[in-house]
């Protein structure tokens, strides 16, 4: 069997939409993917197929050996894998990766490394604090707290970098922070030079306490921050009021719940993530087949009779262009066929299988469809491919044009398996999350059903934020007042709605 290869892969600062393209090409291609305690978790995501082993180091905690670790990568990799050694930050800064490295080629095993944002400059980019400015700092240094097992932790080296650089970084140093700042003051450095504490930089958990050298470590103490951290001392940490972008965004920090389905929750929790807030991805309901998939593979076979092939949801694109694609055919079976789309995720969708819709609502529901397309001129064949149970809205309104309108199911909606309620009772129940996200009338119907007959109560304790009109409605006949209802019909649209409500001095 031929040797495998190893990927020393730096998995970024926290934030999962840090790690690099690189980083997460290796990842897809991994057979083993051996895993850091501070990578985040949804980097798993991108490898569902490999095997995944947590060999993460937190002090305190009994794990793996750096010996055993070693040894751990060179089986797989003798074993023929591919395998990926996925490490919080760079895997050269601090994170033992050189060490990795090193066993790697004496034993012969061909590696890369694949570097990543090291977690100074991340946390420190996200707390808006600069590491260098042309007037405040013009070195910065990066050290870490915590020393070699065996190898004396010495203040008279604290002392010596004291005045030696314009901004200090230290990584991992929460342990010893009173003896760090009193030995940088020691060494030259004023009681009164800005002093920073990130936590958890760039995720929905960090925290940032500032002070001075003469008040932080009370401060942090205080405030119950501990490892991981980064202890950042200089002028620099002056900026912050004036920098800070991540941790004063309004969703920041906000725990939301992400009742889609898997393959949509990926998206919206990215989505959210980028608002500063916390996805928890709790699935109410799947996508299927529908119980007659030779209807949709006919319906696709006919598309180009149709004058118009409508399509009312992104899910509905992607099941009739695989049963376009189970007949060995493509976009051009569509023919002269006209395509139109309800909204723009619907739109985008399509322009990812090459069609470029030619019709789109402004407002993004069945009926302004259905009026646009009457308002284009005489519509005579119109086919919909679409859940099996759906709003008639449109196909009704298009009959009642005269037009001869054939729905086709493409797919079907289940909810999930009710051994699941108690899960998302305790959610909500415990406080764990504080907004949940409801993106269509079905995930309002299977959530409610698997709360069960306290679901007007247990959802009246957290924000509900509802995509529209017609999910309002649903909530609505379900006992739930939403707290907000998007304008504009987009995971956007709704995650601007939440913003304007949780926004400081808005009316809540």
């Amino acid at each position: 069997m031929s040797v495998g290869k190893v990927w020393l892969v730096g998995a970024g600062p926290g934030d999962p939409g840090l790690i690099t393209v690189r980083g997460l090409e290796a990842l897809a291609r991994a057979e083993v993917v051996l895993f850091d305690a501070l990578a985040h978790p949804s980097l798993l995501d991108a490898c569902p197929n490999a095997e995944k082993v947590n060999i993460g180091k937190r002090y305190g905690v009994e794990s793996p050996s750096q010996a055993e670790i070693s040894d751990l990568i060179i089986c797989h990799a003798r074993a023929g894998k591919r395998v990926v050694r996925l490490k919080g930050g760079d895997p050269f800064l601090f994170a033992r990766g050189s060490e990795e490295a090193t066993v790697l080629a004496r034993a012969g095993i061909p590696f890369e490394v694949v570097p990543g944002i090291p977690s100074a400059v991340g946390a420190s980019a996200y707390a808006g604090l600069s590491l260098t400015h042309r007037d405040l700092s013009s070195s910065v240094t990066i050290i870490t707290g915590s020393d070699k097992a065996g190898k004396e932790w010495s203040p008279d080296a604290w002392k010596k970098l004291a005045t030696a650089t314009d901004t200090i970084c230290v990584l991992m140093g929460m342990r010893r922070i009173e003896e760090i700042t009193a030995a940088i003051v020691e060494g030259g450095r004023p009681l009164t030079t800005p002093a920073a504490v990130v936590q958890w930089g760039t995720r929905p958990e960090q925290r940032v306490v500032t002070g001075t050298l003469g008040d932080i470590a009370s401060r942090v103490r205080s405030a119950g921050v501990t490892n991981p951290a980064v202890i950042i001392v200089g002028e620099v940490v002056s900026l912050r009021d004036e920098l800070r972008w991540f941790d004063s965004q309004p969703l920041f920090g906000k725990r939301v719940l992400i009742p889609r389905a898997p393959h949509q929750a990926e998206s919206t929790a990215r989505a959210v993530r980028a608002r500063g807030a916390d996805p928890v991805v709790f699935p109410v309901i799947e996508i299927c087949d529908p119980p007659d998939p030779g209807a949709l593979v006919r319906a696709a076979r006919e598309a180009a009779s149709f004058d118009w092939v409508v399509f009312t949801s992104a899910n509905g694109v992607e099941r009739f262009f695989a049963a376009l694609a189970a007949q060995g055919r493509d976009a051009r079976g569509f023919g002269g066929a006209q395509v139109a789309a309800i909204g723009p995720r619907t739109r985008s969708a399509l322009a990812e299988h090459g069609i470029l819709a030619d019709l789109m609502a402004d407002e993004y529901v069945g009926e302004a469809l259905g009026k646009a397309l009457i308002e284009r001129g005489p519509v005579r064949r119109v086919l919909v491919p679409r859940a099996l149970v759906a709003r008639d809205a449109l196909p009704e309104l298009l009959r009642a044009a005269g037009a001869e309108v054939e729905v086709v199911a493409a797919y079907e909606t289940r909810a999930v398996p009710p051994e699941r309620a108690g899960a998302l009772r305790e959610l909500l129940s415990r406080g764990q999350v504080e907004v949940v996200l409801f993106t269509s009338g079905s995930t309002v119907a299977s959530a409610c059903d698997l709360i069960g007959a306290d679901a007007p109560a247990l959802l009246a304790a957290v924000a509900v934020a509802s995509i529209g009109p017609i999910t309002s409605r649903a909530l609505a006949e379900r006992g739930v007042t939403p707290t907000v209802t998007a304008s504009t019909y987009t995971i956007d649209g709704l995650l601007d709605a939440l913003a304007a409500h949780f926004r400081p001095g808005a009316a809540c």
